[in-house]
């Protein structure tokens, strides 16, 4: 499972993605959740970073979710339009 950190803005995208990024190429499971329960604040840039993450599992044949998912980021991947591919997982 995938973590997010507590934070995600433009002024870190690069260095979490880095991160993640890594962590996927180490993900053994076929399933890859994120687990977003620590993130509490973050901006479009965390939206780009999830897309990014999904893409990138996709590529790999994994599948790709989310948990703890807060309000408030559910409200803007609504307000982008992309809810959908950022699906959330109990």
């Amino acid at each position: 499972m995938l973590v997010l950190p507590e934070a995600i803005t433009q002024a870190n995208t690069v260095a979490c993605l880095a991160a993640l990024t890594k962590e996927l190429a180490q993900e053994g499971a076929s399933d890859v959740v994120v687990d977003a329960a620590r993130l509490t604040r973050f901006d479009s840039a965390a939206l780009a970073l999830l897309l990014e993450l999904r893409r990138q599992a996709l590529k790999m044949g994994k599948t790709f979710a989310l948990r703890d998912v807060s309000q408030r980021l559910q409200d803007l991947a609504d307000l982008y339009g992309i809810a959908e591919l950022l699906p959330s997982k109990a």
